[in-house]
């Protein structure tokens, strides 16, 4: 992975490691249930032990989320939500917090807003960079284009299918860290985490990833200890999300937290 620029991602999962543990990933639909409780929740993430936050877009055909967020994003765009909101989102979080706040978002709602004009008001939001679940390297040249002129981290996903030859090119089209997917189907909570992660990590390191982050299925604490032995970040989704529909804003925080105390290497290899 090359770092031409100061990769935001990159600091905080370094600093992370300088501290002896794993970064914790958050992740949050836009607009949900409101743009301004979105803020919020990112902030109350930030604040009680989040490193990087992710940011979903609303998508009408969210193929890789499980029900909890699929109800969250369907709500989020029945209460107006707009793909220009996001950026109100992301700014709105990056004013209040030193957190790395990253978009995750299909590829479709960024082609038809136009690759260079998203990635403008990204960075001009204070974004770290895009997550992209549905893009693969060999489709992302407007991207590699975009991202390189406004130093944004691109983020790919990589899977226990993928192979050596897949693998190797998105270790090295990814820049801030590498997307290690856990299980093959759609996000949720799971009562354990699927074992083939850590082979996953393990490969992509071995191809050069300096920063990998696991995600789909973790929801507690003993999955995030499990997870921060091998992984360099833990990425949090449903569990969250569920959260902030149960409890607000207080909930997201107060579980940011409760998951931030399975970070530590020593609690993990203990």
């Amino acid at each position: 992975m090359t770092e031409e620029f100061a990769s935001k991602s990159a600091g905080a999962i370094d600093r992370a490691k300088a501290d002896g543990r794993a970064a914790l990933v958050g992740y949050l639909p836009a607009g949900y249930p409101t743009v301004q409780e979105s803020i919020e929740a990112g902030i109350a993430l930030a604040r009680n032990g989040a490193d990087l936050i992710e940011i979903g877009i609303p998508y009408s055909d969210p193929v890789m989320d499980g029900p909890v967020i699929q109800a969250a994003t369907t709500e989020a765009i029945s209460n107006g939500f707009r793909v220009s909101n996001v950026f109100d989102v992301v700014a709105g979080i990056t004013a209040a917090t030193d957190a790395a706040v990253l978009v995750m978002t299909y590829w479709n709602p960024v082609m038809r807003m136009g690759v260079d004009e998203f990635s403008r008001r990204l960075a001009e939001a204070g974004g770290a960079g895009l997550i992209t679940p549905d893009l693969v390297p060999d489709e992302a040249h407007e991207w590699f284009e975009a991202s390189d002129k406004y130093g944004l981290d691109r983020v790919f996903l990589v899977a226990p299918s993928s192979t050596p030859e897949r693998l190797d090119m998105t270790v090295k089209a990814s820049r801030g860290f590498v997307y290690a997917v856990s299980i093959m189907g759609v996000t949720g909570t799971r009562t354990s985490v699927s074992s083939s992660a850590q082979d996953v990590v393990a490969r992509a390191h071995a191809a050069g990833a300096e920063r990998v982050c696991v995600g789909l299925g973790v929801s507690n604490p003993d999955h995030v200890r499990e997870i921060a032995a091998y992984a360099d970040g833990v990425i949090v989704g449903t569990a969250l999300v569920a959260a902030l529909r149960d409890g607000g804003v207080d909930a997201v925080g107060q579980l940011t937290k409760n998951l931030s105390a399975g970070l530590g290497r020593a609690a993990a290899e203990a």
